[in-house]
């Protein structure tokens, strides 16, 4: 069993009112397999090895979303820090059968998060390779509060970056106020970042919470984009060049939003 480092992102699942459909969206975009865990689960597989985990809602007030869980190796000791750091802890450390102990939380502006104590399963078999997890961020409205927060819970090291589409003009109105986060004991920066986080500006409607948006890889953003599309998803934001590759923002044909990355050619 492969471990992580604390506080890396180590897992993604996503809530769905219909499981079945789920499983024909995600597997026909991301050509992933499943296997049963549980009555209401599904664990999601790239070439065998575990990507992710499909669930279906059991109440249908709760939002339709990826969820992205951190590492740790002791979960009362986060959820300690959690509430100490100004967090609200939503779900107390639950055990999950042999695989592990999970909490949820929320942070200070609201975006809920998950902490994932590894049993038998430390979490990703596959990441950062087409149709897997490759990076997580926070997207607030309150980086004054939520800033200090992850340093706090997690022990963050972090560089402000800039962030901008490479593809529109170099201006205060489309300059994203960014930062990275990289795991404790490391150089913070863009070989060790982890996961980030974005400001919701003006431009966004008033309504938008806070929230973590998770990518994955995939080896054509835009033939993805056009894929989503096919399969009764959306785009809602098209393809654009950043610094690091080529992302859209995409919803699948439930409504839970995800991005992905191709990443630049070497």
């Amino acid at each position: 069993m492969a471990a992580f480092a604390q506080s890396a992102p180590c897992w993604v699942d996503v809530q769905l009112p219909d499981l079945e459909a789920g499983k024909r969206f995600y597997g026909e975009l991301f050509g992933w397999t499943f296997r049963p865990d549980g009555d209401r689960r599904a664990d999601a597989l790239g070439d065998g090895k575990l990507v992710a985990a499909l669930a279906a809602k059991k109440d249908g007030r709760m939002p339709t979303a990826w969820g992205v869980y951190f590492a740790t190796d002791d979960i009362e000791a986060s959820v300690s820090r959690v509430r100490a750091a100004g967090g609200q802890v939503i779900t107390e450390p639950l055990p999950a059968g042999r695989h592990g102990v999970l909490a949820q939380a929320a942070d200070p502006g609201g975006a809920v998060f998950g902490l994932w104590q590894a049993g038998d399963r430390a979490g990703f078999e596959k990441q950062n390779e087409p149709g897997s997890f490759c990076w997580t961020e926070v997207h607030t409205r309150s980086k004054d509060r939520v800033d200090p927060f992850y340093e706090e819970v997690f022990g963050f090291r972090c560089a402000d970056v800039d962030d901008s589409p490479l593809d529109v003009p170099d201006t205060d109105e489309h300059r994203v106020d960014f930062r990275t986060w990289s795991p404790p004991g490391t150089e913070p920066g863009p070989e060790t970042a982890v996961g980030g986080r974005s400001v919701i500006t003006a431009a966004f409607p008033a309504e938008l919470p806070s929230h973590f948006l998770s990518y994955f890889n995939v080896a054509d953003c835009d033939d993805t984009a056009r894929t989503v599309q096919r399969l009764g998803g959306r785009v809602t934001e098209p393809p654009l060049d950043i610094p690091y590759g080529r992302m859209a923002v995409l919803q699948d044909d439930q409504g839970a939003e995800f991005a992905v990355l191709q990443e630049p050619v070497s």
